[in-house]
């Protein structure tokens, strides 16, 4: 479990295709890996990677193809600035909101313009991910912990301060960019819970309509 809270900005510096999937290694630059075990989950770029090897400056983890399918990692390239979180400790600080490190898919910064001191980021989520965005509420952006400040369909808008655009890989994005995108965890347990006992059949979970909802006595 994450925060959302970067600790650090690593580099991709080894990327080693292995029958289907891939061996990643991060050089981890300030991130802290004096209490890092092999086993323990490191956030990257928003996706929860379990540590196979390590030393004090780096680590390497393993990438399935559900990985490669779900987020940005299939075009990665080497040199690639990445966002770092270790996993939390129930003494953490919980500055953000609860993040699995489960990625649900990858949006396309539209523009990214100033504004007085912050920046105004816009961004594209794939259509499936649009009814879980809601204004006001959290979502995680290659790991970073973020308040969507305004909606409009699929696109959601960002308000980043400059510690932010500094201490992250967000100083990077420009209108192509594509980034990891995982939403409110609570959102999607609502989605489940509203289906009932509907939820063990294996049609179910797939879309809930107005007609689902009226039904079920949600709306009048």
């Amino acid at each position: 479990m994450f925060t959302g809270i970067i600790q650090a900005v690593g580099t991709i510096s080894a990327m080693q295709p292995t029958g289907g999937d891939m061996r990643l290694r991060v050089e981890t630059g300030k991130l802290d890996m004096s209490d890092v075990a092999l086993g323990d989950s490191i956030a990257t770029n928003g996706v929860c990677l379990t540590v196979v090897e390590f030393s004090n400056h780096h680590y390497v983890a393993d990438l399935s193809s559900e990985t490669l399918k779900r987020s940005g990692f299939a075009h990665y390239q080497l040199g690639q600035k990445v966002n770092l979180e270790k996993a939390m400790l129930a003494s953490t600080r919980f500055g953000g909101h609860i993040v699995s490190g489960h990625v649900d898919g990858v949006g396309e910064v539209l523009s990214v313009t100033q504004s007085a001191r912050a920046w105004e980021v816009w961004v594209k989520a794939p259509d499936e991910l649009a009814k879980y965005i809601a204004e006001k509420g959290s979502i995680t952006v290659d790991g970073v912990s973020l308040t969507v400040n305004g909606v409009d369909g699929a696109k959601f808008r960002l308000t980043l301060v400059p510690h932010t655009m500094q201490e992250t890989n967000i100083g990077t994005y420009q209108a192509g960019t594509k980034v990891n995108l995982e939403v409110d965890v609570v959102a999607r347990y609502l989605e489940r819970l509203i289906l009932g006992d509907k939820a063990a059949q294996s049609s179910a979970g797939k879309e809930i309509s107005l007609a689902f909802l009226a039904e079920h006595g949600y709306l009048r």
